[in-house]
């Protein structure tokens, strides 16, 4: 029989959008983006099920949960992708690769993966304990069910540690009782060129609207010129044969 071992009193830790199942088990089942039913995933052998769809704090909470638990050997990800934070991509980088020394998930291609409240223990902890398995833009529950079954037929047994406690504040908290935290240098310069797009995008929406009214302008100054030209001649003609007589 494999190893078990008791988890944190009380598990999971963090508070969040998940169903939790039995503690013994090994699989947690991260749905991204993708809302599935968990009762049916916890009654084949799921520990922890729910979404995840910020590729920072999301994955932070989820890794408190998931090494307060040594019991948890695999993370399946499965569901659709949520666009523009991918946060499956950036979790299954964050449990193979870490992060670099600014805190940002090695490989990831989210917009704003930087880990900022995990130590670097625990960063080292999850990617020891936890085996990602890649289910992404899968919501088969039939496939899922049968994912999970077969890794608990895998279960290599509890990681023979205790437990590791991890607090992770609301921003709101953190700016109390420290002030507000300094942003790394990656995430300033993202939003400095998110900044420089929006005016790029507003200079060249006024810009479009400039030559757009010079358009209409000169096309009305060329119909009000032929419309005069026109009368112009048309007047002309009925005056010349009454000349001619």
């Amino acid at each position: 029989m494999v190893l078990k071992k008791k988890p944190t009193d009380p598990w999971p830790l963090i508070t969040g959008e998940y169903h939790a199942g039995n503690p013994e088990n090994p699989v947690a089942v991260c749905t991204c983006g993708s809302h599935l039913k968990a009762d049916e995933l916890l009654a084949v052998g799921a520990s922890l099920v729910g979404p995840c769809k910020t590729e920072n704090i999301g994955i932070e909470k989820m890794t408190a949960n998931m090494v307060s638990n040594p019991n948890i050997r695999y993370l399946l990800l499965c569901g659709m992708e949520v666009k523009g934070h991918i946060t499956g991509q950036c979790t299954e980088a964050f449990l193979t690769g870490g992060v670099d020394k600014e805190g940002k998930i090695v490989g990831s291609t989210g917009a704003i993966p930087f880990i900022q409240n995990l130590t670097e223990e625990s960063i080292e902890r999850v990617m020891q304990q936890v085996q990602p398995i890649n289910m992404m833009n899968v919501e088969d529950m039939g496939a899922i069910k049968a994912k999970i079954q077969e890794l608990v037929s895998k279960d290599p047994g509890a990681l023979d540690v205790e437990p590791m406690r991890i607090e992770i504040k609301a921003a709101g908290e953190e700016e109390e009782a420290h002030g507000p935290r300094p942003l790394a240098a990656e995430v300033v310069e993202i939003r400095d060129r998110i900044r420089m797009q929006d005016y790029a995008v507003t200079v060249n929406g006024l810009l479009n609207k400039l030559q757009a009214g010079i358009y209409a302008g000169k096309m009305e100054g060329i119909a009000l010129g032929v419309t005069i030209v026109l009368i112009f001649f048309g007047l002309i003609l009925r005056v010349a044969p009454n000349g001619g007589t």
